[in-house]
């Protein structure tokens, strides 16, 4: 049998074994797991990317109307 594997809790820092008992995981608990994702969802974590080699960005173009 192998050995159970823990990790650290993304959010608090607690211990968590990686088995299927293990609901929430990474996460320690189903609080944890919320607040991570509010977290997502209001914009405190971002994933960065390098710049586009042709110098456009990555805003959708402007609508102007067509005439």
């Amino acid at each position: 049998m192998s050995e159970i594997r823990s990790v650290r809790c993304p959010q608090c820092n607690a211990e968590v074994l990686w088995q299927a008992e293990s609901r929430y995981r990474p996460f320690c608990s189903a609080r944890c797991k919320q607040l991570d994702l509010g977290a997502w969802a209001s914009e405190q974590y971002r994933v960065t990317t390098a710049p586009a080699e042709d110098g456009s960005t990555d805003e959708p173009p402007s609508e102007t109307p067509e005439r």
